[in-house]
């Protein structure tokens, strides 16, 4: 939140800024034989179209370009000025003298030391006259012009506001960047393409911004993308898109929210693709072909993941608020853009540098939802383990939990840490299933359960193992201390009171105590607390016995005694 209001302050103090020298202007379409000297005495005739050059204004370029003439109306002589030109136009721009060309800028161009960051730049002679109009000629260009406004301020002025821009755009893309690679990282770690998607959406439209602005070229001097800029921006374009329909398929989870939208979603993330295929394949009717699809899926598709991100938000969806959110402003914002080619909007030339806010807005705003998310699946997970490892009647471990709860307390390793494990069977408890019903035999199992493990520790691990079988493993407890908290356990079952039949008789537990010794595995324990659990049965029931090495009982008896539904 620290860098968004970082990025708004430096944003402010670009659209409040006003050090501009005031400039009339005029204009008109270049046509053969013209010279600097015939154009400005054409301009002198009154010739040309007046326009305001603080204003937005698009020149035609289609056949052999435009001319445009800047007239200051004031004069600060001895101080050297800079003419700007913003947004940066695609095309190349000629600046004039006397006796013919000065210098041509572009985007693209590397040459000189003296370069603009969003815009184009040119250093005015120091000494001329600045009442004297200044000539420009917008050279022809078969790509979409944006229309753009000019200033012109002293050169201290000037390197202060493109500072201030820079430190802006760089801020903006640092955050897209940044969270466009944590993504990634997420991506690779969690093995979830749903934030791989989200990398590519997020690094196609940095792209897309670095071109438009110029910041691929100046600062970062990218000079191997010189010449191709149109071609990478419009393929950006079309693989953000692709990214983005990809995206919200999975993070707006469609196929739950809304599976009638999942196709045609899909088949716009793989569209794209083959469009920037037939644009690239240099086979000129197929490139034809590709820059006249173009646009119209860009608006489909634009409209289609916004209609779409609506539909599975008003049905539930918790993360399509998030991408309705971070992505709607920059809509608008596209699309206010676009109107500016057509004249309208002329007065908002801050909405190139608000697109790439809105950009950094967006980065951080789909990583909040991402990790919302990422705890939303977690959330689930641990709720499903929790489901998996709970005994759906009694709610305490089950049998496959418990018994790997209990392996990983035997191999802590402190190897002279003193366990006990208790195992415990309910008597008469098929006697009272039998005369009274199952319903009443669970309720008898939730009411032990109960009471178990609130007179347990909440470190000792208390589990089903199956049936009418309880098992629970203590720690830190020598043979006597563990013997005194199973016999509070047989006096706390037969204290519930829970009838088995009319003659009094009560549900009760015998209870078999094994002591860990050296080499002792958890199925070893089980095994002698079991068979100290038999002996109980067999003398007495309501008790407890703790295994002895000695006694050897279990292996003289001659028979072994039922399982399940001992009495």
């Amino acid at each position: 939140m620290a860098a968004l209001l970082v990025i708004c302050l430096l944003w402010l103090s670009l659209v409040l800024a006003d050090t501009h020298t005031p400039l009339r202007g005029a204009w008109r379409e270049a046509t053969r034989g013209d010279t600097p000297a015939s154009v400005m005495a054409a301009f002198r005739q009154g010739a040309f179209k007046a326009f305001n050059p603080a204003l937005l204004k698009r020149f035609p370029r289609d056949a052999l370009g435009s001319w445009v003439v800047l007239q200051p109306t004031a004069d600060n002589a001895g101080e050297e000025h800079v003419l700007s030109i913003y947004p940066a136009p695609m095309g190349s721009v000629t600046l004039y003298g006397e006796q013919g060309p000065i210098r041509t800028l572009a985007m693209d161009d590397f040459e000189g030391d003296f370069h603009g960051h969003g815009r184009l730049a040119f250093r005015l002679a120091d000494g001329k006259p600045l009442s004297t109009p200044i000539l420009l000629k917008f050279e022809p260009s078969d790509t979409l012009t944006a229309p753009e406004r000019f200033e012109l301020q002293g050169l201290d002025d000037f390197l202060r506001e493109d500072s201030n821009w820079l430190t802006f755009a760089t801020a903006c893309f640092a955050i897209m960047v940044a969270m466009a690679l944590m993504a990634l990282c997420f991506a690779i770690m969690l093995r979830d393409v749903t934030f791989a998607w989200y990398t590519g959406y997020m690094l196609c439209y940095v792209v897309v911004q670095g071109v438009e602005t110029g910041f691929l070229f100046h600062p970062l001097g990218l000079s191997w993308l010189a010449g191709s800029e149109v071609l990478v921006g419009a393929s950006a374009v079309a693989l953000s898109v692709s990214f983005a329909a990809l995206f919200i398929s999975r993070f707006c989870d469609i196929q739950h929210y809304a599976p009638a939208l999942r196709v045609p979603v899909v088949a716009l993330g793989f569209a794209m693709p083959l469009i920037v295929l037939l644009r690239c394949s240099g086979i000129a009717e197929l490139v034809v072909m590709a820059q006249t699809l173009v646009n119209p899926v860009l608006i489909l598709g634009a409209l289609l993941l916004l209609f779409t991100a609506l539909v599975t938000g008003a049905r539930g969806s918790r993360q399509a608020w998030f991408f309705l959110t971070g992505w709607t402003p920059l809509l608008v914002l596209t699309a206010m853009t676009s109107a500016q080619t057509t004249g309208a909007l002329q007065n908002m030339d801050w909405l190139n540098d608000a697109s790439i806010a809105m950009g950094a807005f967006e980065a951080i705003v789909l990583s909040l939802g991402l990790a919302d998310r990422a705890l939303t699946m977690r959330r689930d997970r641990d709720s499903v383990r929790v489901l998996a490892d709970r005994d759906a009647l009694t709610n305490i471990l089950n049998r496959r939990a418990w018994t790997e709860a209990a392996n990983r307390m035997l191999s802590t390793p402190n190897s002279e840490r003193s366990i006990a494990l208790l195992f415990l069977d309910l008597d008469h408890f098929k006697l009272l299933n039998d005369l009274q019903g199952h319903a009443a035999g669970d309720r008898a199992l939730v009411a032990v359960a109960e009471m178990l493990s609130s007179e347990l520790r909440p470190t000792d691990l208390l589990g089903r193992y199956g049936g009418e079988e309880f098992v629970a493993m203590l720690h830190d407890v020598n043979q006597e201390q563990a013997m005194q908290v199973a016999t509070r356990l047989c006096r706390r079952v037969h204290r519930l009171e829970i009838p088995v039949n009319l003659d009094d008789l009560r549900l009760s537990v015998s209870i078999g105590l094994a002591m860990r010794s050296m080499g002792d595995t958890l199925e070893t324990m089980i095994e002698r607390a079991d068979q100290a659990m038999y002996y109980v049965k067999l003398h007495g029931r309501n008790q407890v016995h703790a295994y002895e090495r000695r006694a050897e009982y279990s292996t003289r008896h001659p028979f072994s005694p039922p399982r399940k539904g001992s009495e």
